[in-house]
C-alpha cells in the first residue's frame, strides 16, 4: 500500500463533533473546479467515483449539481473516510454512497469495484490533487483502473499542477515541486506528457485541458 496520502485534521483546524473535517483548500477551489467539471458532467447519469476525497466536501458540492449522478467517494486515511461519511450524512442527499477505502497502488483499487458492492456504471472519475503527492506507481493504477472500469463513454477527470514539456508553468509550480522532493523523492509535480502516454497505454486519450487558478490545470480524459 503506497504512502501518499497528506491527513486533513492534524492542522489545528476544527474538527466537528461528527468527524467532519473542514479542508480551507475547498473554500477556495471548488467554484472554479465546478465550473471546470459541469460541462462534462451535467446532464449525465451512472456512476462517478472520487478517487482521494479527502475531508468529503466536494463530493457533497457536486452531487448537489447533479442528481442523476451517483458519487462514491473514496480514501485510505481512516479519519478522511469518517469524515467523508459524516458529510454524506449532514448533506442529506441521496446521491452519494459511503466511502470506498481506494489503494491507487492497486490496478484494482478496491474489492468492491469487482464484486458488485461498487459502482457498475462509471460515467466518470474525478481526481484532485492527489497524483504529485503520491509515488508514481499511484499515477500508473489511477490509469490503469479508469482504463478498466470506466464504461465506454466514460471520462477521466484530473485537477492539480503540471508540467509541461518539462518544464514548469510558474516558479511556485517550482518551488513546491522542490518542497515535494526534498519530503519525499517519489513525490513532485508530473508532466503532462508522461501523464498523456498513461492514458494511451490503457485506451485513454485527452480531450480537454482547462486553465485553473493558482497554475493548475484540469484534463479530461476519455476512450479513443
Amino acid at each position: 500500500m503506497a504512502e501518499y496520502v497528506v491527513e486533513f485534521g492534524r492542522d489545528g483546524g476544527r474538527v466537528e463533533p461528527d468527524g467532519r473535517l473542514d479542508a480551507p483548500a475547498f473554500h477556495r477551489n471548488h467554484e472554479p473546479l465546478w465550473a471546470a467539471l459541469e460541462k462534462h458532467l451535467i446532464g449525465r447519469s451512472g456512476d462517478v467515483v472520487e478517487v482521494g476525497s479527502g475531508t468529503g466536501q466536494h463530493v457533497v458540492h457536486f452531487a448537489r449539481h447533479t442528481p442523476d449522478l451517483v458519487w462514491w467517494p473514496s480514501d485510505l486515511n481512516q479519519r478522511h473516510v469518517k469524515s467523508i461519511e459524516a458529510w454524506r450524512v449532514h448533506s442529506g442527499l441521496t446521491n452519494i454512497r459511503s466511502p470506498l477505502r481506494i489503494d491507487l497502488s492497486d490496478p484494482d483499487w478496491c474489492p468492491e469495484m469487482k464484486n458488485g458492492q461498487g459502482p457498475t456504471d462509471l460515467a466518470a472519475v474525478f481526481c484532485a490533487n492527489v497524483i504529485h503527492i503520491a509515488p508514481w506507481a499511484v499515477a500508473e493504477g489511477l490509469f490503469a483502473g479508469a482504463g478498466r472500469y470506466l464504461r465506454s463513454d466514460g471520462q477521466l477527470l484530473l485537477y492539480g499542477p503540471f508540467k509541461r514539456d518539462g518544464k514548469h508553468t510558474a516558479l511556485s509550480n517550482a518551488v513546491f515541486d522542490t518542497s515535494l522532493r526534498e519530503g519525499n523523492p517519489e513525490w513532485g509535480v508530473r508532466d503532462l506528457g508522461d501523464v498523456e502516454n498513461l492514458a494511451r497505454g490503457v485506451g485513454l486519450r485527452l480531450v480537454d485541458t482547462i486553465e485553473m487558478p493558482a497554475n493548475n490545470l484540469t484534463l479530461v480524459f476519455a476512450r479513443g
